[in-house]
C-alpha cells in the first residue's frame, strides 16, 4: 500500500541530535514527523518502531533518542507529504532542515508543547483522508493484512 503518516514522538529532555551531516538542538516535548512512502506504507512505518536498524534518514537518528509513541497511516495513490506538512506547520514549531530534503517545505519535523493527536486528527478531517493509528510493528501488520 502506498500513502503517507505522521510519527508522534516524545523527546523527554532537551537533547542534541548529531545526524551523519547536521546536527540539530531539540527542546523536550513532542515533535510530529510526516513521511510518505510511495512503495510500502506498512513496511517504511514498520521500520521506524524497529529499534534494530541502519541509521539512513534524519528520523533515524532522532527515534535513536526519542520514544515513537504512535503512528498515523494514511493510504493514498498521491504523495501527500508535503500537504500534510503544510496543514502540521499551521499548529507546530517548525524544525528547519530536517528532513525534508525531496519536498519543496522546509522541514518534516514539527514540536508541540503537548500531545499533537487532537490536531493530527483534525487536520486528517478536514482533508477528507482515512488512517489508522497504530502503536506497534504488530499492528502495522494486521493493518497490512487487512488490505
Amino acid at each position: 500500500m502506498k500513502g503517507s503518516y505522521f510519527l508522534v514522538i516524545r523527546l523527554d529532555r532537551d537533547r542534541k541530535i548529531k545526524t551523519k551531516a547536521r546536527e540539530f538542538f531539540l527542546k523536550g516535548g513532542y515533535y510530529v514527523y510526516v513521511g510518505s512512502a510511495m512503495n510500502s506504507l506498512e513496511k517504511r512505518v514498520r521500520r521506524h518502531f524497529s529499534k534494530e536498524k541502519r541509521l539512513h534518514w534524519h528520523i533515524d537518528y532522532l527515534l535513536k533518542e526519542a520514544e515513537l509513541l504512535r503512528a498515523y497511516l494514511v493510504p493514498s495513490e498521491e504523495r501527500l507529504e508535503e500537504k500534510l506538512s503544510i496543514e502540521v506547520a499551521k499548529y507546530g514549531e517548525p524544525v528547519e532542515g530536517f528532513g525534508a530534503g525531496d519536498v519543496k517545505v522546509s522541514t518534516n519535523l514539527y514540536r508541540f508543547e503537548e500531545e499533537p493527536d487532537e490536531v493530527l486528527v483534525g487536520i486528517l478531517k478536514k482533508l477528507g483522508l482515512g488512517w489508522k493509528r497504530v502503536k506497534s510493528e504488530r499492528e502495522i501488520r494486521e493493518f497490512g493484512e487487512r488490505k
